[in-house]
């Protein structure tokens, strides 16, 4: 046997691993309207980019059943390529291979890949297509899990982590997704769930089928599970790279810049913003319109667009430059901030903080929700969060009021108290200690009870409060706003900013880490 033998065989092994379950599996996969693990990886890297590690791992045999030693690839394909040019590390698990089952060896592998995008600082992507942990392999698959959560949990902050849910995400496999920075699910072939509709209904009695329990719809607007969705994998695939053009790779490096692709003098005045927002503080407007007409070429990649409405996240770019945005959104529930989008906007800052990506909040909100649901839910512990996260960030931050700042609703969001280097108000807005109506019922209580003209009285010292206090300039004149705007020069005000925050370093005290209420 020449060396050309030699070839031959380890290119037919090779095939044996690429052809995975084989061509029966292969067309049942296609039929479900998915593709396989392979195309999956061509359809998300630069064409011609992937290259694949450990193709010959097997698993060593130590199966419960027969039959186990059947595993080209061990049900996964890792390896690295290129998205825009840089480098990414991908898993992609393959349903055809067992059903895409977590075993010793197949954990192993997506273990390696872990190892090596954290060491190289270069992003980790999970596509995930997976009927859970392989039975047959008893507890060693559960190990295999514990070692690749405990890689997600270490390298949290250090790589971005994304998680693409293919098929079928069940039992203990949902951890590895949820520990990771942002979820990806396919609209009505992708599932999360810890218990299966079987179980529930032993369990419980009730019927549920797997769309209805784990489905995109639900993770993306009932529990917040899922940050993004796409009706087809081409398009969740394709979203996935728009994101990463947005991240840097790894926390020691800021996010690459792109220059617009409309070209504008950054003095340009933006004359829409004059109308987008009502003066009257109970009339509601869009604030994506407002983020639309401010950032380069209108080109927001909202996060979580259909849960917690009420708070608007999400990733932009001004004059090239990656930023954050955190946003009240009048629309839904008066802007207002409640459980869940404390909860959602909480984690969105700390992302952005560890990947060194300057922070623009723009401000209109009355308050914390009130109501029993909210308080014995744990809004206290909940808007904690948003505190804890914007006092403890150290990338630009900067605050643009451009309505609404009352009571502590105005602290938590990126207030000058707690750590914003810059804020500014735009001329029509009301900071204060609560709406000019609420204050004036409590202040001038008796006043007003004891008037002739009870509600002639009341409209009068509602009137005399905000001229008094509900504007921007009392809190101007005690340094908590560094300017009043024209909101038309809100983009340059915010480019400038951003240019003079460039290098700023700020180091918090030393520990081993905070103990965010939770």
């Amino acid at each position: 046997m020449d060396m050309f033998d030699k070839i031959e065989e380890m290119e037919e092994r090779r095939w044996t691993v690429k052809n995975g379950g084989g061509d029966t599996r292969i067309e049942a996969q296609h039929n479900r309207g998915k593709k396989t693990a392979r195309e999956r990886i061509d359809l998300l890297v630069d064409e011609g980019t992937f290259v694949e590690i450990n193709p010959f791992i097997e698993n060593r045999g130590l199966a419960l059943t027969s039959g186990n030693s059947d595993a080209p690839g061990e049900g996964v394909v890792t390896g690295y390529g290129k998205v825009d040019g840089r480098i990414v590390f991908i898993f992609s698990q393959d349903f055809t291979v067992f059903g895409g089952a977590l075993g010793e060896m197949h954990a192993t592998k997506i273990a390696k890949i872990m190892d090596l995008a954290a060491e190289n600082g270069a992003p980790i992507i999970g596509l995930n297509d997976s009927g859970g942990a392989r039975i047959q392999e008893g507890v060693l698959s559960l190990d295999g899990y514990g070692h690749i959560f405990y890689r997600n949990s270490i390298f949290s902050g250090v790589i971005p982590q994304i998680s693409v849910i293919m098929g079928p995400c069940a039992g203990g496999a949902v951890y590895s997704p949820a520990i990771t920075d942002f979820v990806f699910m396919v609209e009505k072939t992708s599932q999360m769930f810890i218990t299966g509709p079987k179980v529930i209904k032993s369990v419980t009695g009730a019927d549920i089928d797997t769309e209805d329990l784990g489905g995109a719809k639900v993770h993306s607007t009932v529990s917040g599970n899922a940050h993004f969705t796409a009706p087809t994998e081409e398009e969740v695939l394709e979203e996935v790279r728009r994101l990463i053009s947005f991240l840097p790779q790894n926390n020691e490096e800021k996010a690459p810049q792109k220059r617009p692709e409309v070209e504008k003098p950054i003095d340009e005045r933006i004359d829409e913003l004059i109308d987008i927002v009502p003066i009257d503080g109970t009339k509601v407007y869009d604030v994506r319109k407002v983020i639309a007409a401010i950032i380069d070429d209108r080109n927001f990649m909202e996060v979580q667009p259909s849960f917690a409405k009420n708070i608007v996240v999400g990733f932009a770019r001004l004059n090239g430059e990656t930023v954050g945005i955190v946003a009240n959104q009048p629309k839904f529930m008066a802007g207002g901030l409640d459980i869940n989008s404390s909860d959602k906007c909480s984690r969105f800052i700390r992302f952005c903080d560890c990947f060194n990506i300057p922070l623009i909040t723009f401000e209109d909100v009355s308050g914390f929700i009130p109501g029993i649901n909210q308080e014995h839910g744990g809004i206290i512990r909940h808007g904690a969060k948003i505190l804890y996260a914007y006092s403890e960030a150290t990338v630009p931050r900067i605050t643009v009021i451009t309505r609404k700042a009352f009571g502590g609703a105005y602290v938590a969001l990126n207030s000058k108290a707690i750590g914003a280097d810059l804020v500014f108000a735009w001329p029509n807005s009301e900071v204060a200690v609560m709406g000019p109506e609420g204050a004036a019922n409590i202040i001038f209580a008796k006043e007003i009870a004891e008037s002739e003209n009870p509600e002639a009285t009341r409209q009068a010292k509602i009137q005399e409060y905000r001229d008094k206090f509900a504007n921007p300039y009392v809190a101007a004149s005690n340094g908590m706003i560094d300017d009043v705007i024209d909101p038309r020069d809100t983009r340059k005000c915010l480019i400038s900013a951003l240019e003079m925050l460039r290098n700023k370093k700020k180091k918090l005290p030393k520990k081993k880490h905070g103990n965010i209420p939770l």
